[in-house]
């Protein structure tokens, strides 16, 4: 009961054959799909060539890839000769048609962008700073905001797209900074080794987990097909050892809303992920007393601070045990990269962390939401009187029944 059913021109597929969805393209408009029917035996290579026949484009420089469940573009299809039945392809999937040819086997193609913080200055550009002048060659900079940025300028963090390159999963990152910097696209900027550069995945236009050990085979970090690698510059080397993690203080200014330039704290958890050992590494960067200082981590996508204090709990009543505080663990998921803020309590004793930003990060989150529920409650309503307009006037309703759980004595 209330189903629909859709009448499509020609001969159903038969139960060896697949009925695909595909488009050009990641970026993909409603209504561009393109359908196909396809035997389940069919290798990738040759339901390339078919989809490019009927698609209309030309060259040989394409590749498969199948659309994820958060419809974006997945995996690529590397084994060119393993058949869809192979690959798990069902009827109903969407394939994408990307431009561009697959690395061979045991080699990655990664896109590398540039990550800069705003506010940190160096001598990294062979001449004036284009990011408020014309786009470098390597593409559009972009003003995004970044996983440790509490929404003052110079939080703000610029991207640009330098280019691919191709590289072999048994290189080292030493080896992948190296010929990052053969890009001609990064010319624009003076970096003395590849010591100089600091690693990221990207995800989501943001720097996400630090790539740390130079010396490290990429195959070892499982960097995946899909992943995009930005390199942040650096004033001087840098050797995080594998207890360290990397975060961006940011110092509150008295008697505003707002934050200083941020500041790279190395902090050594070899004895342990505690907020007392936190908070002490920062005073002690501070040049303040423990007492005279809090902190608080920054969650960029719910614009909210959370002060970092120490605290116990209970797993279990009967043990009375209680579980070792770590602040990589709930509620603070403490990683690299993270924005810590810090007050100082001689100037500022109240617990409000917030910026003018956060509060306008909110108000903008309520009301996409407030939308997105119109919308829903709209949809619904046309849905029912869909329904209802439909079913007969004088359709007779089933008569309620009583129902009786009966639950099994176990003790």
């Amino acid at each position: 009961m209330g189903s629909s059913l859709g009448l499509c021109p020609g001969k159903a597929p038969t139960s060896s054959q697949l009925f695909l969805f595909f488009a050009v393209g990641s970026d993909i408009q409603p209504g561009t799909e393109m359908e196909i029917i396809v035997e389940e035996t069919i290798t990738v290579r040759d339901c390339l060539k078919i989809m490019l026949e009927k698609s209309g484009l030309p060259g040989d420089t394409w590749h498969l890839r199948k659309m994820d469940w958060c419809y974006e573009a997945g995996e690529p299809l590397c084994e060119e000769d393993a058949t869809l039945k192979e690959l798990m392809i069902c009827s109903g999937d969407t394939l994408l048609l990307i431009e561009g040819q697959l690395p061979p086997p045991g080699f990655l193609k990664v896109p590398i962008w540039w990550y800069q913080p705003r506010g940190c200055t160096g001598p990294w550009r062979s001449h004036q700073d284009q990011t408020n002048g014309p786009p470098p060659p390597g593409g559009a900079w972009g003003a995004t905001a970044t996983q440790g940025a509490p929404g003052d300028t110079y939080a703000e963090a610029s991207l640009c797209y330098l280019g691919d390159i191709e590289i072999s999963e048994d290189a080292t990152l030493a080896e992948l900074k190296s010929q990052a910097m053969t890009l001609p696209s990064f010319s624009e900027f003076v970096i003395p080794s590849p010591t100089f550069l600091r690693a990221w995945t990207v995800e989501s236009r943001r720097p996400s987990r630090l790539l740390r050990i130079n010396q490290q085979q990429l195959r070892e970090y499982k960097l995946g097909r899909r992943t995009e690698i930005c390199l942040e510059p650096l004033q001087k080397e840098e050797n995080l050892g594998p207890q360290d993690v990397l975060l961006r203080t940011q110092r509150r200014l008295p008697g505003e809303r707002a934050y200083g330039p941020p500041v790279d704290l190395v902090w050594d958890t070899a004895r342990g992920w505690t907020a007392g050992a936190l908070q002490r590494q920062v005073a002690d960067c501070c040049s303040l007393p423990v007492e005279k200082i809090e902190i608080a981590k920054y969650f960029p996508e719910k614009f909210e601070w959370l002060p970092v204090s120490s605290w116990s709990q209970q797993t279990s009543k009967r043990k009375k045990k209680k579980k070792q505080e770590n602040l990589q663990g709930a509620p603070y998921y403490l990683k690299d990269g993270d924005t810590i803020g810090i007050k100082n309590l001689l100037f500022e004793d109240d617990g409000d962390f917030s910026t003018v930003r956060d509060d306008a990060g909110k108000e903008k989150q309520k009301q996409l939401a407030l939308g997105r529920k119109k919308s829903q409650e709209a949809l619904c309503g046309q849905s029912s009187s869909a329904v209802s307009g439909a079913e007969s006037p004088g359709r007779p309703q089933r008569p309620e029944a009583s129902l009786s759980i009966h639950v099994g004595s176990f003790r």
